[in-house]
């Protein structure tokens, strides 16, 4: 199988997604090559979450991708699973499947709850946070001197983070682990 991972911005992301999604695979003893999609650069949620853009990436690579998935953030906004499931009805077919995810609030998110995190910080809290980048992962990829590598040390936490995918599904049921269900 082959699977491309699409993020609204893979500059960062991709450190993330990449190994994440290379485990689950394995995890669910399904043999895929995982691609991050870097082109084009969507550059933000706006132009992720519009069909023209996901039209290109689809007349771009369908025929030799297997799984579409559309990773974005969900930012605070509530209605943003409504928006992914008209992308899945649009772009998905009997052929194709593409499924679409928002992570609660941001892809950090999905990192941190594979990682072992400062005893001063429960996870309701950080979970619930809809800055969670700003507020808890960039301030651990500092304390961890990994904040000037690649991806701001998305690439160190994020293979780190990938290590304990079953922490991953159990802390974020409503989002990786619902991706995870339905790509089974």
């Amino acid at each position: 199988m082959r699977a491309l991972i699409i993020p609204e911005d893979f500059r960062n992301d991709q450190y993330l997604l990449r190994p994440l999604f290379r485990r689950l695979f394995r995890s669910l003893n399904i043999q895929a090559s995982v691609e991050v999609c870097n082109d084009p650069l969507l550059g933000g949620i706006g132009e992720a979450l519009k069909s023209e853009r996901l039209q290109e990436i689809v007349d771009r690579y369908d025929g030799m991708i297997d799984l579409f998935i559309l990773c974005v953030d969900r930012d605070g906004e509530s209605s943003r699973r409504d928006r992914l499931n008209q992308i899945e009805t649009e772009f998905g077919n009997g052929r194709r499947r593409f499924l679409a995810e928002n992570a609660w609030e941001e892809l950090e998110t999905w990192t941190l709850a594979g990682l072992v995190l400062p005893n001063d910080w429960r996870w309701p809290v950080v979970r619930a946070e809809v800055s969670v980048k700003e507020r808890y992962f960039a301030v651990l990829a500092q304390q961890q001197g990994v904040a000037d590598g690649p991806g701001g040390g998305r690439m160190r936490l994020g293979e780190e983070a990938a290590r304990n995918i079953a922490a991953i599904r159990q802390k974020c049921r409503e989002d990786f682990d619902h991706l995870a269900r339905r790509i089974r």
